[in-house]
Protein backbone atom coordinates (compact mmCIF):
# COMPACT_ATOMS: atom_id res chain seq x y z
CA UNK A 1 0.00 0.00 0.00
CA UNK A 2 0.94 3.80 -0.17
CA UNK A 3 0.26 7.27 1.38
CA UNK A 4 -3.06 8.34 0.38
CA UNK A 5 -5.19 4.88 -0.66
CA UNK A 6 -7.22 4.43 2.10
CA UNK A 7 -8.28 6.59 5.05
CA UNK A 8 -10.69 5.41 7.64
CA UNK A 9 -12.72 8.06 10.26
CA UNK A 10 -14.81 7.48 13.47
CA UNK A 11 -15.94 9.83 16.17
CA UNK A 12 -15.46 9.67 19.69
CA UNK A 13 -17.17 11.27 23.31
CA UNK A 14 -14.45 12.54 25.53
CA UNK A 15 -16.44 13.65 29.14
CA UNK A 16 -15.08 17.13 30.14
CA UNK A 17 -16.41 19.36 33.55
CA UNK A 18 -18.58 21.22 30.99
CA UNK A 19 -20.22 18.03 29.38
CA UNK A 20 -19.25 16.09 26.18
CA UNK A 21 -16.30 17.05 23.58
CA UNK A 22 -17.02 15.30 20.38
CA UNK A 23 -13.53 14.38 18.56
CA UNK A 24 -13.41 13.35 14.57
CA UNK A 25 -10.62 11.99 13.23
CA UNK A 26 -9.00 11.07 9.72
CA UNK A 27 -6.37 8.43 9.80
CA UNK A 28 -4.59 6.99 6.59
CA UNK A 29 -4.32 3.56 7.11
CA UNK A 30 -0.99 3.28 5.34
CA UNK A 31 1.05 4.80 8.10
CA UNK A 32 -1.92 5.12 10.70
CA UNK A 33 -1.01 8.66 10.73
CA UNK A 34 -4.28 10.67 12.51
CA UNK A 35 -4.03 13.26 9.05
CA UNK A 36 -6.68 15.43 10.16
CA UNK A 37 -8.84 16.01 13.19
CA UNK A 38 -11.62 18.41 14.42
CA UNK A 39 -13.15 18.57 18.27
CA UNK A 40 -16.70 20.41 19.03
CA UNK A 41 -19.14 20.04 21.39
CA UNK A 42 -21.94 18.76 18.53
CA UNK A 43 -21.85 15.36 16.98
CA UNK A 44 -22.82 15.91 13.66
CA UNK A 45 -21.27 16.59 9.74
CA UNK A 46 -19.66 19.55 10.47
CA UNK A 47 -17.19 17.94 12.32
CA UNK A 48 -16.87 15.55 10.10
CA UNK A 49 -15.91 18.04 7.56
CA UNK A 50 -13.89 19.97 9.15
CA UNK A 51 -11.55 16.44 10.13
CA UNK A 52 -11.66 15.53 6.48
CA UNK A 53 -10.90 19.21 5.29
CA UNK A 54 -7.85 19.21 7.79
CA UNK A 55 -6.69 15.43 6.37
CA UNK A 56 -6.31 16.91 2.85
CA UNK A 57 -4.72 20.25 3.77
CA UNK A 58 -2.34 18.09 5.63
CA UNK A 59 -1.44 16.10 2.38
CA UNK A 60 -1.67 19.46 0.19
CA UNK A 61 -4.71 19.65 -1.04
CA UNK A 62 -4.24 16.46 -4.15
CA UNK A 63 -6.24 14.05 -2.54
CA UNK A 64 -8.10 12.91 -5.60
CA UNK A 65 -9.03 8.96 -5.58
CA UNK A 66 -8.61 8.31 -2.05
CA UNK A 67 -11.67 5.85 -0.61
CA UNK A 68 -12.40 7.52 2.90
CA UNK A 69 -14.04 4.76 4.90
CA UNK A 70 -16.09 5.46 7.97
CA UNK A 71 -19.26 3.60 9.79
CA UNK A 72 -22.58 4.35 9.15
CA UNK A 73 -23.52 7.03 11.10
CA UNK A 74 -25.15 10.47 10.47
CA UNK A 75 -22.57 12.30 10.11
CA UNK A 76 -20.95 10.28 7.64
CA UNK A 77 -24.04 9.65 5.77
CA UNK A 78 -24.85 13.13 5.82
CA UNK A 79 -25.51 15.51 2.26
CA UNK A 80 -22.89 17.62 3.74
CA UNK A 81 -20.33 15.38 3.98
CA UNK A 82 -21.11 13.65 1.08
CA UNK A 83 -20.42 17.00 -0.70
CA UNK A 84 -17.31 17.49 0.89
CA UNK A 85 -16.15 14.25 -0.67
CA UNK A 86 -17.59 14.83 -3.68
CA UNK A 87 -15.76 17.95 -4.01
CA UNK A 88 -12.08 16.90 -2.75
CA UNK A 89 -12.33 14.02 -5.31
CA UNK A 90 -12.62 11.19 -2.43
CA UNK A 91 -14.45 8.59 -2.78
CA UNK A 92 -16.51 7.48 0.70
CA UNK A 93 -16.82 3.84 1.86
CA UNK A 94 -19.22 2.95 4.50
CA UNK A 95 -19.12 -0.77 6.87
CA UNK A 96 -22.22 -2.49 7.03
CA UNK A 97 -24.56 -1.51 9.87
CA UNK A 98 -23.99 -2.56 13.20
CA UNK A 99 -20.72 -4.18 12.40
CA UNK A 100 -17.95 -1.70 14.54
CA UNK A 101 -15.38 -4.67 13.41
CA UNK A 102 -15.62 -2.88 9.68
CA UNK A 103 -13.82 0.09 10.97
CA UNK A 104 -11.81 -1.79 13.24
CA UNK A 105 -8.31 0.76 12.76
CA UNK A 106 -10.74 3.73 13.57
CA UNK A 107 -11.83 2.01 16.52
CA UNK A 108 -8.50 1.08 17.85
CA UNK A 109 -6.79 4.25 17.76
CA UNK A 110 -10.32 5.35 19.92
CA UNK A 111 -9.06 2.64 22.49
CA UNK A 112 -5.75 3.77 22.49
CA UNK A 113 -6.67 7.52 23.02
CA UNK A 114 -8.64 7.04 25.78
CA UNK A 115 -6.92 4.34 27.74
CA UNK A 116 -3.26 5.75 26.91
CA UNK A 117 -4.13 9.39 27.35
CA UNK A 118 -7.55 10.12 27.56
CA UNK A 119 -8.71 8.30 30.83
CA UNK A 120 -5.70 9.60 33.01
CA UNK A 121 -6.76 12.94 32.58
CA UNK A 122 -9.33 15.16 33.99
CA UNK A 123 -10.55 17.96 31.60
CA UNK A 124 -12.36 20.74 33.37
CA UNK A 125 -13.23 22.21 30.51
CA UNK A 126 -13.48 21.75 26.77
CA UNK A 127 -11.29 24.07 26.04
CA UNK A 128 -8.63 22.05 28.11
CA UNK A 129 -9.61 18.92 26.33
CA UNK A 130 -9.17 20.11 23.03
CA UNK A 131 -5.89 21.60 23.53
CA UNK A 132 -4.67 18.62 25.14
CA UNK A 133 -5.82 15.77 22.93
CA UNK A 134 -4.16 17.92 19.43
CA UNK A 135 -1.12 17.76 21.36
CA UNK A 136 -1.18 14.16 22.29
CA UNK A 137 -1.91 13.68 18.78
CA UNK A 138 0.47 16.16 16.83
CA UNK A 139 3.28 15.89 19.30
CA UNK A 140 3.14 12.25 20.40
CA UNK A 141 0.79 10.10 18.35
CA UNK A 142 1.95 11.11 15.33
CA UNK A 143 5.53 12.01 15.81
CA UNK A 144 7.08 9.57 18.85
CA UNK A 145 4.35 6.68 19.42
CA UNK A 146 5.66 3.66 18.16
CA UNK A 147 2.96 1.02 15.96
CA UNK A 148 3.51 -2.19 15.52
CA UNK A 149 1.89 -2.16 11.51
CA UNK A 150 4.74 0.09 11.28
CA UNK A 151 7.93 -1.82 12.34
CA UNK A 152 7.55 -0.06 15.61
CA UNK A 153 7.62 3.30 13.88
CA UNK A 154 5.78 6.26 14.78
CA UNK A 155 3.48 7.18 12.11
CA UNK A 156 5.45 10.20 10.77
CA UNK A 157 9.10 8.51 10.63
CA UNK A 158 7.77 5.43 8.69
CA UNK A 159 6.15 7.59 6.47
CA UNK A 160 9.40 8.80 5.55
CA UNK A 161 11.61 5.93 5.83
CA UNK A 162 9.07 4.60 3.05
CA UNK A 163 9.17 7.84 1.31
CA UNK A 164 13.25 7.23 0.96
CA UNK A 165 13.35 4.01 0.44
CA UNK A 166 11.23 4.44 -2.32
CA UNK A 167 13.48 7.20 -3.86
CA UNK A 168 16.20 4.84 -3.33
CA UNK A 169 14.62 2.26 -5.54
CA UNK A 170 13.65 4.88 -7.96
CA UNK A 171 17.11 5.91 -8.10
CA UNK A 172 18.50 2.17 -8.17
CA UNK A 173 15.99 1.36 -11.30
CA UNK A 174 17.49 4.50 -13.24
CA UNK A 175 21.13 3.47 -12.49
CA UNK A 176 20.65 0.51 -14.05
CA UNK A 177 18.74 1.72 -16.97
CA UNK A 178 21.34 4.02 -17.96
Amino acid sequence: MAPDVLWCGDVTQIDTGEGSLYLATTEDLFSRRMLGYAMSAHHDAALVVASLRMAAATRGGDVDGVIFHSDRGSEYTAAATAAVCRALGVVQSMGRVGSALDNAAAEAFNSTLKVEFVHRQHFSTRAEARIKVATWIADFYNTTRRHSANDGLAPIPFEHQMAYARAASAAQVRTEVA
